[in-house]
């Protein structure tokens, strides 16, 4: 995969559309029965936010292995419409099923999404689409079978206006040339969840355990990897990584603290992505660092810093539209990426997921993309195991 050229834009107030195109309502009306699979944290939240959209989906049933679960979801937020499976195949059967939004462990994404396809679904996955490099191709290749059923891969990025505006500033050559990316996504927490018998701490735990997951890379860092890859249209050409379980020493598998540094060779970019359950004091960070400015953005919020060099020639006025380059508002110190208030990335992801259901259209998120992040993660949690670096072989 090349990255797309710059489009050097001439001046302009503001930059792109901060709303995706595909977040303005279209008049298109069938309701979509949805299947949850897996209901634990996850499931539970999708629920939520497709609840905020009754007009184009309805939650019909969920599928969840664990009890306690289960009977925490009938407490709290089952209806008596809402039909309960324990086999996944049996869901993915149900003729009051269209949709199945997987919501599982790492470890099953592969058999769930292929049970649901082979079934005629079409299909929400959680990221990162697989655990392993293997299953990412094979679900790529698999999905040819079936085109018209639409799979969209949860990385949320790719629909937040906030990132969406990133992206335009990259591509327009706001930033010069951009060498770094610096990101870290930190906490003070063990990253346990509750385990009501001890039996099932693999089950609630699996994030814990190599066999079930790809940990803090999968997890966290593979958003910032993912909005690298679709921003500069590239995929790494190496990775290397080193970590260890360095603070909780508690049976756990997976690190509890990484850096990993990807090497984008034909776009002259080095990537650092970091993570650690050990301090939450610079907590999510992701810089994109150019030649004429840096970005710098939080959950919901962010910044254009232009170098000093740069900072004149943005200021000036326009002389065709009248307007300065750039709208510096009153802040003198960076430029506010986004004004208006933000939804949780996941009501714009279901929004283009919808439309593109509607329209037969791939959506922004999609098998392709979603299993080259899979691939760049799975890459870099056998670095960290090896200490060998990897080598891109997509």
């Amino acid at each position: 995969m090349k990255r797309r050229n710059f489009i050097k834009a001439g001046a302009v107030l503001g930059i792109g559309a901060t709303i995706p195109a595909f977040s303005i309502h279209h008049h298109l009306n069938r309701q979509y029965n949805v299947g949850i699979l897996g209901y634990g944290d996850r499931g539970s939240g999708l629920h939520s936010v497709l609840e905020q959209m009754p007009d184009k989906f309805k939650v019909t049933a969920i599928c969840e292995t664990l009890d306690f679960r289960i009977q925490n979801a009938r407490k709290t937020r089952l209806n008596s419409d809402i039909k309960v499976f324990k086999d996944h195949k049996e869901m993915a059967a149900s003729k009051h099923v269209d949709i199945i939004f997987i919501a599982t462990p790492l470890s099953m994404h592969f058999e769930h999404a292929k049970t649901a396809l082979e079934a005629g679904k079409h299909i929400y996955l959680e990221k990162a689409m697989t655990h392993t490099a293997d299953d990412a191709r094979a679900l790529m290749e698999l999905h040819k079978k079936f085109p018209k059923q639409t799979i969209q891969v949860g990385h949320q990025y790719r629909y937040s206006p906030l990132y969406f505006k990133v992206k335009d500033y990259i591509k327009s050559g706001y930033l010069g040339k951009v060498t770094q990316i610096e990101s870290r996504w930190d906490r003070n927490h063990n990253w346990r969840r509750h385990v009501p018998s001890p039996e099932l701490e693999r089950q609630v735990n699996w994030r814990m355990y190599d066999q079930y997951s790809g940990g803090l890379v999968a997890e966290l860092l593979s958003h910032q990897m993912d909005f690298v890859h679709w921003a500069f249209d590239t995929v790494p050409s190496t990775i290397y990584g080193t970590g260890g379980i360095d603070n909780f020493k508690d049976g756990r598998e997976t690190f509890d603290n990484v850096q990993v540094v990807v090497r984008y060779e034909e776009e002259g970019i080095i990537g650092n992505y970091g993570a650690t359950c050990s301090n939450q004091y610079e907590g999510y960070i992701f810089k994109i660092k150019g030649s004429k400015g840096t970005i710098s953005l939080l959950m919901n919020d962010g910044y254009f810093y232009p170098e000093p060099d740069h900072l004149k020639e943005l200021q000036q006025v326009d002389g065709v539209s009248g307007a300065t380059k750039l709208d510096w508002s009153d802040n003198k110190s960076g430029i506010k990426l986004v004004t208006e208030p933000l939804k949780d990335g996941t009501y714009y992801a279901l929004e283009d997921f919808y439309s593109s259901i509607e329209k037969a259209v791939e959506p922004n998120s999609n098998v392709i993309n979603g299993g080259n992040t899979a691939i760049a993660v799975a890459m870099a949690n056998k670095s960290l195991k090896s200490g060998i670096l990897q080598k891109w072989e997509g």
